[in-house]
């Protein structure tokens, strides 16, 4: 038997979840500080998930989703919240993942950001980057970024996202919040027409291909504050992933402007904390003469041993300290910390807590 969806999502937040799958033969489950719960429910059936999932979408999407298998869609859902929502085959089955957007945008206070993270953010032009697996918490980053610059500047905001999660309210500044496949056919195409938008910064969903990318990089050379998102673990790998869209031949070019354009590479990676919740552990690069040049000289590998180096006074720092000053705080435990941990006999030799 199918269930009323609105009631089991407004359930979803009530109990403070990220997210809830749908997916035959098994009950409901939510994702509760990452990890994996079911909810006290009966195991659904394709046609339970079927007949849950259609009545939130239109027509068009229902005919979008029997053609290709997939889709993807934001939701508002009155008294309720904002879902990021996927719908999706498994063994011929239809089943469907919910990412709860909060309504209220954070503010990096909120979230215990980094100092730095309010001083990036009012460069002028240039490339950051928040970058981490699924379910890192790189779009609330990034909204809590764009929401400080909506407090303090006058700024106009073009953001592409597929599809728009957080929507900020204009303060100082004005959005034009812009959904792939709803506003806009592509990343590229909207990033090719942005620049006629008149925008002072650029927001960027996903940096999923060579275009897209391509683009990025000459918004940010040429005057513009651009923020985008990669998948990748580490910040020195994020560079690499950059340069290895591209050909042989073009990644000379390409290194030359990372190298002038990149302001910052944020690697994050959510940590369950002790006693509950979670806590965003935060490589940060931050680009200075030293690592421009290691990034023109195809010398990415030596940039991890400058940001041990320049910690102190650039705002820099790795991974491995950012876990160790969660586990001096008593914040995250031993064996989470070496989980998580990119590199963990680094971890291991440091951690004597």
């Amino acid at each position: 038997m199918a269930f009323d969806i609105k009631k089991l999502l407004q359930s979803v937040v009530a109990h403070g979840a990220s997210d809830l799958h749908l997916v035959s033969r098994t009950e409901p489950q939510i994702r509760l500080d990452g990890v994996l719960k079911a909810i006290n429910l009966p195991e659904l059936t394709g046609e339970d998930i079927e007949e849950m999932c259609y009545s939130l979408i239109t027509e068009k999407q229902k005919k979008h989703f029997e053609e290709n298998g997939e889709l993807d869609f934001a939701l508002l859902l009155p008294n309720i919240g904002r879902f990021r929502a996927n719908y999706y085959k498994t063994l011929g089955d239809m089943a469907a993942a919910f990412r709860i957007i909060p309504i209220d945008v954070p503010a990096l206070d909120d979230l215990g950001a980094p100092a730095i993270y309010k001083k990036l953010i009012q460069r002028e032009k240039g490339l950051i980057l928040v970058t981490g697996p699924t379910g890192s918490g790189k779009s609330t980053t990034l909204a809590a970024m764009l929401n400080e610059i909506n407090l303090t500047e006058n700024k106009h905001i073009v953001t592409v996202e597929d599809p728009v999660e957080f929507i900020h309210q204009n303060k100082k500044c004005v959005f034009s919040h812009r959904g792939v496949g709803e506003d806009t056919k592509s990343f590229s195409v909207a990033l090719k027409y942005a620049m006629r938008q008149d925008p002072d910064i650029i927001l960027i969903g996903e940096m999923r291909d060579k275009e897209t990318i391509e683009a990025a990089l000459t918004a940010a050379e040429t005057g513009h504050l651009v923020f985008g998102t990669l998948h990748t673990s580490s910040a020195p790998g994020t560079i690499n992933r950059i340069i290895d869209v591209f050909t042989g031949d073009e990644q000379p070019q390409i290194r030359a402007m990372i190298s002038t354009s990149l302001v910052a590479v944020i690697a994050q990676a959510l940590l369950p904390k002790l006693g509950g919740g979670r806590v965003a552990a935060s490589e940060i690069l931050i680009t200075n003469h030293a690592i421009s040049n290691l990034i023109r000289e195809d010398k990415v590998h030596q940039i991890y041993s400058q940001m041990q180096l320049g910690q102190g006074d650039t705002g820099m720092q790795t991974q491995t300290q950012a876990l160790l000053k969660f586990l001096k705080d008593g914040k995250i435990s031993r064996d989470i910390a070496l989980q998580y941990a990119n590199k963990p006999e680094e971890l291991a030799k440091a951690a004597v807590y």
